[in-house]
């Protein structure tokens, strides 16, 4: 079994790859960052070991980047509920807190060896089926969405995601991802809003040592990091004007230069985008450029708000909960009817992300197996 371990920290990194040579069906390699490891992993590796908090890249930001693509064990030292929540979606095998005993990592590593052997047992037609459903339900409007977001995966097209907030947007990228040629290359999603405007360009392009003040080691930045894969603008809307110039001519010209350097860096990337605002108006107001709009736009899709896919919402709901119980080690539990009728009848103006934080909730503050309707906290939400 190829592993590999990522870890910044030195002495944690040689303990590891010390203790794990007495195991000789094991072939360790480690990385002090995930920049590096994302420089030398190919489909030879069986397992990733990460840490969370490293500079740079930091843990959860390199699963999302791996995609799917290799099974992951977690270790860190600072963990948080969120944290083992975020990972436990991503599909994270383990989550190991330090100071762990080697056993225990041992452990961990075997059980996936033997989830893997097994697979590899399976018949040919078994092992080679591959789900692309990466949504929690279906409905009609659903599937009406989907045929055309299949047809466009298959090309290289730039594909404009639509919709409010909650809807499932970065769902629906990472699925064109893993339905495109692109699947075995990185996903890279980057929130606009969530990066500080000064912080933008350096964060899309990189930047060379010694480009400003606190640039003590060149970065690449994340269209580097995309490269052969698809690199997915949320919020795009909220990129600061000057900001999308540089955007387009990295798109048209497929090269990007880091700040602080002269030199093109050619690149070969997919971009998906997404925005719950009306581009058309920040076109009107001076705020989008119009010819960004244009090449972004190739094909739009909007993406239905949760209320106009009520087939969808006890469905994701019953997913959840499951999902919940078992990452919490709880019993199973279930909703009343009256629960239900709840749910439904509630319009959801945070759509997905807020029916997932409601079942969340109300799976760990409900006392018993059954959840009721005191437990989801919604009559005061109700219209």
């Amino acid at each position: 079994m190829k592993i590999a371990i990522v870890e910044d920290d030195i002495n944690m990194r040689k303990s590891l790859e010390i203790a794990m040579s007495d195991y000789k069906e094991f072939e360790i390699k480690t990385f002090r960052n995930a920049k590096d490891a994302l420089k030398k992993l190919d489909d030879s590796f069986d397992l990733i070991i990460t840490d969370i908090n490293m500079p740079g890249m930091d843990g959860i930001e390199f699963i999302k980047t791996l995609n799917g693509r290799y099974e992951v064990i977690i270790m860190t030292g600072n963990a948080t509920l969120q944290r083992a929540i975020e990972s436990i979606h991503l599909g994270v095998k383990d989550f190991l807190l330090k100071p762990f005993d080697i056993d225990t990592l041992i452990d961990s590593i075997k059980r996936e060896s033997e989830v893997q052997q097994a697979q590899k047992k399976l018949p040919a037609k078994v092992k080679n089926k591959k789900s692309t459903n990466d949504f929690l339900g279906t409905s009609k409007a659903l599937e009406s969405i989907l045929k055309i977001t299949n047809k466009a995966a298959k090309t290289d097209v730039s594909i404009l995601l639509l919709g409010e907030s909650g809807v499932g947007k970065e769902v629906f990228a990472n699925h064109i991802h893993k339905t495109s040629p692109r699947a075995k290359k990185p996903f890279i999603a980057i929130n606009m809003a969530a990066i500080p405007e000064n912080l933008i360009e350096s964060e899309l392009f990189g930047f060379e040592k010694g480009a400003f003040t606190d640039a003590s080691e060149a970065k690449a930045g994340q269209f580097e990091l995309a490269n052969g894969g698809t690199l997915f603008l949320d919020e795009i809307a909220e990129m600061p004007y000057g900001v999308q110039a540089k955007l387009l001519r990295a798109l048209q010209e497929k090269e990007v230069r880091r700040l602080g350097s002269s030199k093109a860096i050619k690149i070969d990337i997919r971009v998906v985008s997404a925005t719950n605002a009306d581009l058309t108006t920040k076109i009107k107001d001076g705020e989008f450029r119009e010819d960004l709009y244009y090449r972004l736009n190739t094909i739009p899709i909007t993406i239905p708000p949760l209320r106009d896919r009520e087939d969808e919402i006890l469905q994701i709901a019953e997913a959840m909960c499951e999902i919940n119980c078992k990452k919490y080690n709880f019993e199973n539990k279930f909703f009343s009817q009256e629960a239900k009728e709840q749910l439904l009848s509630y319009s959801w103006p945070g759509n997905i992300r807020e029916l997932i934080s409601v079942v969340e909730r109300a799976v760990i503050l409900s006392e018993n197996s059954e959840i009721t309707v005191d437990e989801l906290f919604l009559q005061n939400r109700l219209n």
